[in-house]
């Protein structure tokens, strides 16, 4: 950050939350400091924070007058002393513990002259169930989400205008340009996933002496300690992996969606990683507009009844490979860095880009032309 005045200040829980998912936000919240005035306002638990939050969180549950999701019962308050063009809230998904976070900033409306709450992960269905929630969100100047199936259910519960934009990465960090590594890893799995292909790669591994690379322990929960090389390493990862298993956001529970399909943040990172991506093609308005070019998901049935022929087919296409991984980190370059996102949102919101953000997506066109002509 530079030494001008900050225009922005971002509500942030990295100096306690710590979840390994917790680390996309932050590199976005980086990416956000790099190219604005941007100031970070941390979040500070207080004493007894879980017996707080949990009583916090069943008092919400139970509150008919719909006003104890705007007290603050968990963190220590914050008051702000410096002017603000715009107030960010970005909240990974809309869930109690995350809402309360806001109420922690006492003063926010006297020092921001706008304001903008970004979920990225909300499924319509919730919306009925979270009624008692949804005055957090009334605060706010603007709304955002990140699932394009639920715009239209939110604007028509909150009677005004809601926004769609997806999440973002760092596509310089993923980038395997200019300098592509060597994909020593033949697939790469990781999060949730599909037990029947994860079988079915298992005995391909063992019968064609393939590196098969895929957790076992739930990592997207896992601590952290340092987020930024948490991050690193996964990036490093993917760019050396030939292969990446995709599949939509909760894939596997219907009942929890009530099929609203979308896709979550590893489309972003396997693209921008110039992976090949094998799984599913999330059929939702996000997908068909941001990943429409062709071959950006090479598809795998769920089952594995068919690992074996798609990946045979791959192997024996060296040319196809290169040709999905180039257009993969192109595509991502042009499109997906956090960059763009930011760029919605001052759109939204009214406000001109600053010249660090042009130099930024300058920096992007260089590394996708450097792929072009690689």
């Amino acid at each position: 950050m530079s030494s001008r005045k900050p225009r922005i200040c971002v509500l942030t829980a990295r100096g306690f939350s710590h979840n390994a998912f917790m680390g996309g936000v932050y590199e976005g919240q980086d990416v956000l400091l790099e190219i604005d005035e941007t100031e970070l306002i941390y979040l500070k638990p207080a004493r007894a924070y879980q017996l707080r939050q949990s009583i916090h969180e069943r008092m919400v549950w139970r509150d008919f007058t719909r006003t104890l999701i705007l007290a603050n019962m968990a963190f220590e308050p914050i008051v702000l002393t410096k002017e603000y063009d715009l107030f960010v809230a970005y909240l990974p998904c809309f869930i109690a513990s995350h809402l309360i976070q806001i109420a922690a900033v006492r003063n926010w409306k006297d020092y921001c002259k706008t304001s903008i709450c970004w979920i990225d992960e909300m499924y319509a269905v919730d919306i009925p169930k979270l009624k008692s929630w949804l005055p957090a969100l009334m605060q706010f100047d603007h709304i955002v989400v990140g699932y394009s199936g639920t715009v239209s259910e939110l604007a028509e519960t909150l009677k005004r205008t809601c926004h769609c934009v997806p999440t973002g990465v760092d596509a310089i960090r993923f980038s395997p340009f200019p300098r592509p590594p060597d994909r020593v890893i033949d697939i790469y799995n990781m999060g949730r996933r599909s037990e029947g292909l994860h079988r079915a790669l298992l005995e391909l591994a063992a019968k064609n002496n393939m590196f098969y690379v895929y957790d076992t322990f739930e990592t997207s929960m896992a601590k952290i300690s340092d987020y930024k090389q948490h991050r690193e390493m996964l990036a490093n990862v993917m760019k050396r992996s030939r292969c990446l298993l995709v599949s939509p956001a909760k894939a596997g529970s219907p009942e929890a969606t009530k099929n609203q399909i979308e896709l979550g943040l590893r489309y972003y990172e396997g693209a921008a990683a110039g992976a090949v991506m094998l799984g599913q093609t999330p059929h939702c308005a996000t997908f068909n507009t941001m990943f429409d070019w062709h071959d950006a998901v090479v598809e795998i049935r769920p089952d594995g009844s068919n690992a074996a022929e798609v990946i045979s087919s791959l192997a024996g296409q060296p040319g196809r490979i290169l040709e999905i991984s180039r257009r993969n980190a192109i595509e991502a370059l042009l499109r997906h860095d956090w960059v763009y996102r930011w760029n919605q949102i001052l759109k939204i919101v009214g406000m001109e880009p600053t010249p660090q953000l042009e130099n930024r997506e300058n920096r992007l066109k260089r590394l996708a032309e450097q792929a072009e002509n690689s």
